[in-house]
């Protein structure tokens, strides 16, 4: 396996998959006045269950998601901020997409805080609408999905 595959996270990878999200998401704190919910994920959980996938060798990003009857949803994108914009997303969103094709599912649906303004212009970049803004606790949110067919 190369360096530059995208593969199932191990328990080895517990570490790093927490220090890459935390560098991902650590600055949004401020900005929204809570803890972005990544951060405080059960990255244990969820990789025994199999939805997180790793990119890296260290990794330097992942993706976390869970296959429903109707859709993939892309639970969280982390990539380590020192390597923004040299591809590590869109590989990763290239990633979900084609894992739900292979699952069979029509779309691939996701949110973000409405005040993490960045992911409100990428994510129409790769293909994603808005489906709604919903208030979920202290988590303002925008709710996104991609037609897959």
């Amino acid at each position: 396996m190369t360096s530059d595959q995208i593969r199932p996270a191990r328990a080895a990878d517990l570490p790093a998959v927490k220090a890459v999200t935390d560098a991902a998401y650590h600055h949004y704190i401020e900005r929204i006045g809570v803890v972005p919910q990544p951060m405080e994920a059960d990255h244990a959980a969820n990789v025994a269950a199999g939805r997180v996938f790793v990119l890296g060798e260290p990794v330097t990003g992942l993706v976390v998601i869970e296959a429903h009857d109707d859709h993939l949803f892309l639970d969280s994108i982390a990539v380590h901020p020192d390597l923004h914009g040299k591809g590590v997303g869109r590989r990763l969103l290239e990633f979900v997409d084609a894992r739900a094709r292979a699952l069979g599912l029509p779309e691939v649906g996701l949110y973000t805080n409405a005040l993490m303004w960045e992911n409100q212009r990428i994510y129409p970049r790769f293909g994603y609408e808005v489906v709604e803004r919903r208030v979920d606790g202290p988590y303002d949110r925008i709710h996104y999905r991609k037609r897959l067919v």
